[in-house]
């Protein structure tokens, strides 16, 4: 069969330009490893080719037999729209995604079949379904064993990628309200690849650099001792995501990860609240350990990229400026500024759509950039411009330059992420000017 998987088709309202696309394209921020994962399991008897719309076109007069399309929900009306497309011209469509996962009788209007969960495993069901003119509507989660291998990702994909990507576990137990993720089906089991494996993809990847885009390496953190053990020869530099409770506590497993070439630590810190961390189910973090955590990665020259969302019931209009206060005493090095968003799926969204505080099911405005639902101790224009007011200030000319100065000693890898981040950064504000 001649196959086409499309992913990533839309971010929302977001207005991306040329150099801005392929910037983002060439360090692995755009493309998701879901295709990636897709394409390396399927049969090679099949034809298969993938599009990424944001940075490639979709040629609708090519002749295909399926259509694979993967949806975020900030993409799932374009994926809808071009979904429709292909049926019309008579080819079978296929969705899957977390929207889907979330919302399969809204995806089911669009498509001969939808796929549940994040895994491959019932993809091959149903190409060999549709082999035998068999395919069924719908097909749930098939969970892996000892007997089955999440699949490599190492495929050559469209453009010039200078920064590779890693899946070397799957799935996180924590169930945070707001995570999609962790309550995608399945999706709190934690898998993990055999670690001679993803050493060995590691070492065959084409770029110097990549990024683990596990949703956090320290849940086993005796598996990921032994995998950054066995990476140390492989001479690659690389980012990853961990939790507070690891990395402030365990001194050898950060030791371990720069001997491997980590630059990078992404942290979940989500808020400078512990109530609001216990209200969300945020079990890895205390702000305690938030100074520790942050002198633990800063000592083995890395840099700490924190993660914070502002919008929790819990939150008031002075929660920016101690949040801004707190980061700069911490000295975290990039931050990502979010807004508190609802997807469908999670408890978060059932909790305000129960409440009556879901304002817009305008699936393209679920990013992370825009307000949907009614603020409890602020209004949404003091929300959006308590973000806006973060990025001003984070990112700054003054306070960069310092940042910069401060990361000098780290490294050429370490300084050259710091400025790249920091470019994503400005395009990430640009975005809020959409939110409204």
């Amino acid at each position: 069969m001649n196959i086409l998987i499309i992913e990533n088709v839309s971010m929302g309202h977001a207005k991306y330009g040329f150099f801005d696309k392929r910037f983002l394209t060439m360090f692995s921020i755009l493309p998701t490893l879901y295709a990636r994962r897709v394409y390396a399991i399927t049969p090679k008897t099949h034809f298969v080719d993938i599009v990424n719309e944001r940075y490639s076109h979709i040629d609708f007069n090519k002749s295909y037999d399926l259509v694979h399309i993967n949806l975020t929900s900030s993409s799932a009306h374009r994926g809808y729209e071009i979904a429709d497309r292909f049926k019309k011209k008579g080819v079978t469509v296929v969705l899957s995604g977390m929207h889907v996962s979330a919302l399969p009788e809204e995806a089911r209007q669009h498509a001969d079949s939808i796929l549940l969960g994040s895994g491959e495993l019932n993809w091959l069901q149903l190409l060999d379904d549709l082999e035998k003119n068999d395919l069924k509507p719908l097909y749930s989660p098939v969970q892996y064993d000892d007997s089955v291998s999440i699949p490599p990702t190492n495929i050559r994909l469209p453009g010039v990628i200078l920064s590779g990507a890693i899946e070397a576990t799957r799935g996180c137990p924590y169930n945070c309200i707001f995570c999609r993720e962790s309550n995608l089906q399945r999706g709190s089991q934690l898998y993990k690849r055999p670690v001679d494996e993803v050493v060995a993809e590691i070492a065959q990847l084409p770029q110097k650099t990549f990024t683990f885009y596990d949703t956090s390496l320290t849940i086993d953190p005796g598996y990921t001792k032994l995998l950054f053990s066995k990476m140390k020869g492989l001479n690659k530099k690389f980012s990853c995501n961990g939790n507070v409770d690891v990395l402030a506590h365990d001194k050898e497993f950060i030791r371990l990860s720069k001997e491997a070439g980590c630059v990078s630590w992404l942290i979940g810190f989500e808020s400078i609240s512990q109530i609001t961390l216990n209200n969300i189910g945020k079990k890895t973090n205390k702000i305690i350990d938030y100074e520790q955590v942050v002198k633990n990665i800063h000592d083995n020259k890395m840099l700490v990229i924190g993660c914070f969302i502002f919008g929790f019931d819990t939150d008031t209009k002075d929660t920016f400026d101690e949040t801004l206060r707190i980061i700069k005493n911490l000295k975290i090095d990039i931050v990502d500024f979010l807004v508190l968003t609802p997807f469908p799926g999670t408890p978060l969204y059932d909790k305000f759509e129960r409440e009556g505080r879901i304002l817009s099911k305008d699936w393209s405005k679920y990013n992370m950039k825009n307000v949907v639902f009614e603020p409890k101790n602020m209004s949404i224009d003091e929300l959006l411009q308590g973000i806006k007011t973060l990025y001003n200030e984070f990112y700054s000319i003054p306070y960069t330059v310092k940042r910069v100065i401060n990361c000098i000693g780290f490294g050429f890898y370490p300084l050259f992420l710091l400025l790249e981040r920091n470019y994503s950064a400005y395009m990430q504000k640009r975005l809020l000017k959409y939110s409204k």
